[in-house]
């Protein structure tokens, strides 16, 4: 038993469970010194995922708290990018705080408001007001001059003077097109938001440039399976038989479209997705997508935020991260290709 704490603990199973020697967990339970940093954030997550009680003299105190902004939960890539966020801020010693905008709920701007009322240390945005091209981006400008850091994934305004995250979406939908075009597709169809968000309107100019006069085949609709759904039967309607979507939820909802038409897919319509949400590998058939580097760049934001809290000149850039084409059973070959 470790001195402070009331329920026995099992070095055996720590150990086990953060991959070190026992002695090491020893050492950190009490307090020693000698142990890397690295290592005893292992110890300490062990001690969390078996349920232990982590010892008194191990409790932290929270550097500060963090607002974390995002549209919503019901997209599974955004609790994945909080997810990441959070745990890396932990890492740091600070403490998250997750704010989620819900139709007729809390706007933007009184949840930022919120968030300043109760002092916090920065501010990460997802997918936030920064994304739409038609917002005013006085509102990030204000909060700058107010002298809260803060970092934008998602989206990118030239007048506002912070770090931006973003995914390379003109690539992304390139290599969708690209990797339809090798099976032998010419009939392509772009499953997209408003354009008015900057990841759309990116979107369609990589489409665009992949596909010269596709300008007929894009399809605006919401981010959602149902605005998928009323997008496939269009694209559908209009002979597609591969469609680039610009979520994965979007692209359940094209091939829910296909299957109401009693298509197959892949073997009538192909379909790719764009993020690799957690799960979505288990869809039926299993998506092709393009994969957003989630990891990196929910790190590369919170080190931007970090760097700017310590006080150190943060250029005004947009750091753009280059996705992954992840091939599953949603897309094969032209039929009579």
């Amino acid at each position: 038993m470790v001195a402070g704490v009331t329920t026995p603990l099992r070095l055996t199973d720590i150990a086990a469970q953060a991959q070190v020697s026992e002695a090491t967990v020893s050492r950190v339970l009490n307090g020693k010194t000698g142990v890397a940093a690295g290592t005893r954030h292992k110890v300490l997550a062990a001690l969390d995922v078996l349920g232990y009680e982590r010892p008194v003299r191990l409790k932290r105190r929270s550097n500060g708290l963090v607002g974390l902004l995002i549209p919503e939960l019901t997209n599974p890539i955004f609790p994945a990018f909080a997810q990441v966020i959070e745990q890396a801020l932990a890492g740091h010693g600070y403490t998250p705080v997750l704010c989620t905008q819900t139709p007729g709920g809390a706007t933007e701007d009184e949840l930022v408001e919120q968030l300043e009322e109760r002092g916090v240390t920065g501010i990460v945005f997802l997918s936030g007001l920064h994304a739409d091209a038609s917002a005013d981006p006085v509102r990030y400008q204000r909060l700058a001059a107010r002298g809260v850091p803060f970092v934008l994934i998602n989206g990118f305004n030239e007048s506002v003077n912070a770090p931006f995250i973003s995914p390379d979406d003109r690539a992304a939908a390139e290599m969708a097109v690209r990797h339809l075009e090798e099976l032998g597709h010419r009939r392509i169809g772009l499953a997209i938001g408003p354009t008015r968000y900057v990841p759309s309107a990116r979107k369609e100019q990589g489409f665009l440039a992949a596909l010269p006069g596709g300008e007929g085949l894009v399809e605006r609709t919401l981010f959602t399976v149902e605005g998928g759904h009323a997008a496939g039967g269009a694209l559908l309607d209009r002979g597609c038989t591969g469609v680039v979507c610009a979520s994965d939820m979007m692209a359940l909802g094209v091939i829910r479209a296909a299957r109401e038409r009693g298509l197959r897919v892949p073997e009538d319509i192909s379909v790719v997705g764009f993020d690799d949400s957690p799960l979505i590998a288990f869809t039926d058939p299993p998506l092709t997508t393009i994969r957003q580097p989630v990891r990196a760049m929910a790190t590369a934001a919170v080190g931007a935020l970090l760097e700017a809290v310590a006080g150190t000149p943060v250029q005004r850039t947009e750091y753009v991260f280059q996705p992954e084409l992840v091939v599953r059973g949603s897309t094969g070959r032209v039929a009579g290709g």
